[in-house]
C-alpha cells in the first residue's frame, strides 16, 4: 500500500540546496491558465481549489523574495511512502524539433493527426462492466455503445483516411513515433513557421515500451537502452521498423499549442506552458495538476536529483502514485538528456494547508 505519512520540509533530502524559485515561477503560471480550464481532483484527494488560492500569491513580489518560506508557510509535505519498502521511478522525456510540411508531399508523408470526433473519454460512469479499468478512451458508436479504437497498425493503413484529421506531416515514421512517446512537438516549416502541437488524447490500446522488448529478445543489452538505441536500430533495419513500432498499439492525437512565449516549453495537459527541469508528468488520476511534488532521484544525468517539481502534465506510460516523467526541454540536446533517465526515486508531495489531507491515507494499493 502506497501511504501519504507526514514529513517536515528540513527531513526532505536537498530542499535546502535546490532553487525553488524556478519551481515558484512554474507554479504561478497556472494563475493564467485558460479561464474554462478546471483541474480535476486526484484520487490522494488535494482539491484543486485549495491549489488555486495560491496561484496569485504566487506571483507577488514576497513570495518571489522568498519563495523558499512560500512553500513552507502555505503547504504541509507529506512522503508517498510504500508498506512493503518500494520506491518510485523517474523517466524523462522531451519536446522534439521536427522538419515538417503542411501538406502531404513525395518527402513528408507521415502524418500527426487531430483527435477524433468519435474518440470519447471512458470512465467510471460508461465503461463497460467487461473492460478493464485502465482503459481510458474508446469509440463511440453510433448506436452509443463503446468499442475499442483501431490500433496503431489500423490507423497507419488507413483507417484514418479522408477525414481531414491530418495537421502536418514530416518525412520520417520514426520521428512521428517518438512525438508520440513524449506527447509533445515543435514542428519546423520550410518557410521558417513554427507550429507547437501537444498531446489531445490516445486510442484504449496500453503503452508499450518496444525498447523492453528488444531488451527482451536480446536485440539491445539492458544497460543500453535508450531513445538514441532504438532509433539507430530502427534505422538499421528499414524493413522491420514498420511492424517493431506497430507492437506498440497505442497512439496518439495531437492539438496545435500555441506558446507566447518561444522560449518555454510546449502547453501539455494542464494547459500551461512547461519549465524544463520543473515540469512533472504524473498519473492525473491520482494526482492533482499543479501539485507541488519534490523528487529525489537516485541518479538523473549521472548526477542525483532533488528539485521540487509541478504536476503540469501527464503520460501514456505514467501509471501510479510514485511514478513521474521529468521534462528536460526542447530540441536534439534535451532528446539526449532525456533519453537514458531510468531512476528509482522518492516522492513527496506539497499539500495547501487548507486541503486538510489526513495522514497516513493509503493512495493506491
Amino acid at each position: 500500500m502506497w501511504r501519504l505519512r507526514p514529513i517536515s520540509f528540513s527531513g526532505l533530502p536537498g530542499w535546502g540546496e535546490d532553487d525553488v524559485s524556478q519551481a515558484l515561477a512554474a507554479f504561478a503560471r497556472h494563475a493564467g491558465r485558460p479561464a474554462d480550464e478546471a483541474y480535476r481532483r486526484g484520487s490522494i484527494g488535494v482539491s484543486p481549489e485549495s491549489l488555486c488560492a495560491l496561484y496569485e500569491a504566487a506571483g507577488e513580489k514576497s513570495a518571489r523574495e522568498n519563495p523558499r518560506g512560500f512553500f513552507e508557510d502555505n503547504f504541509d509535505c507529506y512522503a508517498l511512502a510504500d508498506d512493503n519498502g518500494g520506491r518510485g521511478f523517474v523517466t524523462a522525456f522531451y519536446e522534439p524539433e521536427i522538419d515538417a510540411s503542411r501538406d502531404r508531399t513525395a518527402r513528408f508523408d507521415t502524418p500527426f493527426y487531430r483527435r477524433p470526433s468519435d474518440l470519447v473519454a471512458v470512465t467510471s460512469e460508461n465503461r463497460p462492466s467487461e473492460w478493464d479499468s485502465e482503459i481510458r478512451f474508446a469509440r463511440l458508436m453510433s448506436d452509443g455503445t463503446l468499442e475499442a479504437y483501431p490500433d496503431r497498425k489500423r490507423i497507419e493503413e488507413g483507417f484514418l483516411d479522408h477525414k481531414g484529421l491530418e495537421i502536418a506531416w514530416v518525412e520520417d515514421p520514426a520521428d512521428a513515433f517518438f512525438a508520440h512517446i513524449q506527447g509533445a512537438a515543435r514542428l519546423k516549416f520550410a518557410d521558417g513557421s513554427v507550429m507547437r502541437i501537444t498531446y489531445d488524447g490516445k486510442t484504449g490500446h496500453a503503452f508499450t515500451a518496444i525498447g523492453k522488448r528488444l531488451v527482451e529478445r536480446g536485440e539491445i543489452a539492458p544497460d543500453a537502452v535508450s531513445m538514441a538505441a532504438i532509433r539507430s536500430l530502427l534505422a538499421a533495419h528499414p524493413d522491420r521498423a514498420r511492424a517493431l513500432m506497430q507492437e506498440n498499439r497505442s497512439f496518439i492525437f495531437f492539438r496545435e499549442a500555441r506558446v507566447a512565449d518561444a522560449d518555454a516549453g510546449p502547453v501539455a495537459a494542464a494547459k500551461v506552458p512547461l519549465t524544463a527541469g520543473r515540469s512533472l508528468a504524473v498519473d492525473r488520476l491520482i494526482h492533482t495538476f499543479s501539485t507541488p511534488v519534490f523528487v529525489s532521484a537516485d541518479a538523473v544525468n549521472g548526477e542525483a536529483w532533488a528539485k521540487l517539481m509541478i504536476a503540469q502534465d501527464t503520460g501514456s506510460a505514467i501509471v501510479g502514485p510514485a511514478r513521474g516523467d521529468l521534462f528536460m526541454g526542447s530540441g536534439e540536446e534535451a532528446g539526449h538528456r532525456a533519453s537514458a533517465v531510468r531512476s528509482p526515486a522518492d516522492f513527496f508531495l506539497l499539500v495547501p494547508k487548507s486541503a486538510a489531507i489526513e495522514p497516513g491515507r493509503v493512495v493506491a494499493p
